[in-house]
């Protein structure tokens, strides 16, 4: 099976911004082990809270929006970096910095790691256009919270949605931001081109590493985003 993980930079790190060395390394271990099992597997990893602590001192210093995109971008690759290093043989030894490169560094029989790519782009844009150029079998977004809800999560009442359209996922998310450092589950560019490619995709709680094994086992765990066709398309 041919994955891309989307690996929430906000895992990395405790609430004191303090790298967690051992999930690192859970990850790591889970992650190598699908690729001995033979999956091919790309992972975009995101910046985290270091990366909106660097957007924001540079936006009160009168940085640019480009210029904070920038920071969020070289913060995701610093934390590729770190699962790259964790990895050790099995990952490719540069983390990769376009999709031209993408293309190439896919059919190295090594696991492929990227951060951000552009700026006003998402790492959850990245990897969805890593999982559409890849011709990925999953898209799997590990982040902080259980799934998708239909409301913010910290809301009372809201209810985790086992499974959801990609257009309904499009309602619920529309109030996100989209200045640098405030993506949230999915961002418009992230929607458009899983709906355009049809990509079968999994948000779920990424605090624990297995889960990845667990959904690629076949597991339901977190939410589907499903793609049904219309009468008029069968």
């Amino acid at each position: 099976m041919r994955l891309v993980l989307k690996l929430g930079g906000s895992l990395l790190y405790n609430k004191d911004n303090q790298i967690i060395i051992t999930r690192i390394k859970e990850y790591a271990k889970v992650i190598a082990q699908l690729a001995i099992d033979g999956h091919d597997i790309a992972i975009v990893v995101g910046g985290g809270k270091p990366a909106r602590a660097f957007i924001s001192a540079a936006r009160e210093l009168g940085a640019s929006e480009a210029q904070c995109d920038w920071l969020g971008i070289k913060t995701s690759r610093l934390n590729a970096e770190l699962l790259c290093a964790s990895l050790q043989r099995h990952a490719y030894p540069k983390i990769v910095e376009s999709l031209d490169e993408l293309e190439i560094a896919a059919y190295s029989n090594h696991i492929v790691l990227m951060g951000g790519l552009t700026p006003g782009q998402s790492t959850n844009a990245v990897a969805a256009l890593a999982a559409e150029i890849t011709h990925a079998d999953l898209l799997l977004n590990a982040t902080n919270v259980d799934g998708v809800y239909d409301k913010d999560p910290n809301d009372p009442g809201a209810i985790k949605l086992d499974d959801v359209s990609i257009e309904n996922l499009e309602i619920i998310l529309s109030g996100g931001g989209t200045r640098a450092g405030e993506y949230r589950l999915f961002d418009p560019v992230a929607i458009r081109v899983v709906k355009r490619s049809k990509i079968g995709t999994v948000i779920f709680n990424g605090l624990n590493p297995s889960n990845i094994s667990k959904i690629v086992a076949g597991e339901k765990i977190g939410t589907m985003i499903s793609h049904k066709t219309s009468s008029m398309e069968e």
